[in-house]
């Protein structure tokens, strides 16, 4: 019922730009955000953005804060992650999930998703 499914992934040269989508079906936007997270083989999941319906907040992890944006269309349940200035660093496997709280938490947002409402990731590959 409740799917989540990012896509958008693709090798770029550092520099370029990329946009995921995340289609979202089965919950609203207006009650869960939307938490844009990346893994790498060996390291631990980082959250990278987030993106609330309910009060419009937003927030980004300071290594990709001036370069990522988030946005979402609530008309066809998709959130979107624009990535400008892609660097090597930013390669990762990428995931979007239900999050539990607006991005503004006081107490943060990355340990508060869902943990059955996580979609399958898109690669981000930035060459140098």
């Amino acid at each position: 019922e409740v799917q989540l499914q990012a896509s958008g992934g693709g090798s770029v040269q550092a520099g370029g730009s990329l946009k995921l989508s995340c289609v979202a079906s089965g919950f609203s936007f207006d009650d869960y955000s939307i938490g844009w997270f990346r893994q790498v083989p060996g390291k631990e999941r980082e959250g990278v953005a987030c993106i609330s319906s309910s009060d419009g907040s937003t927030d980004f992890d300071d290594s990709v804060k001036g370069r990522f944006t988030v946005s979402s269309n609530k008309s066809n349940n998709t959130a979107y992650l624009q990535m400008d200035e892609l660097k090597p660093e930013d390669s990762a496997t990428y995931y979007c999930a239900a999050v539990l709280v607006p991005c503004n938490h006081y107490d943060g947002w990355v340990n508060y998703y869902a943990l059955d409402w996580w979609g399958k990731g898109t690669l981000v590959t930035v060459s140098s």
